[in-house]
């Protein structure tokens, strides 16, 4: 079902995503990390990364071998 690489991008949208909220939370208003760096962090974390997290599909080999370990 999911493989490593499943999780290691998991894990580093997971990183990102604080990231970018900590940077939102920095400073004053006129903040130039707060204002544009964060929210495009943000919109890439939750618009591309996290789905591509979990659609992606290990190699033909390593799905090869998990079907034959469950018998399918």
């Amino acid at each position: 079902m999911f493989s490593t690489r499943n999780f290691k991008l998991f894990g580093l949208s997971i990183a990102l995503l604080a990231l970018g909220y900590l940077l939102l939370g920095q400073g004053p208003v006129e903040n130039h990390l707060s204002w544009s760096v964060a929210p495009a962090i943000l919109v890439i974390v939750y618009c591309a990364l996290i789905p591509y997290a979990i659609l992606a599909q290990g190699t033909k080999e390593k799905r090869s071998k998990e079907n034959t370990k469950q018998g399918v």
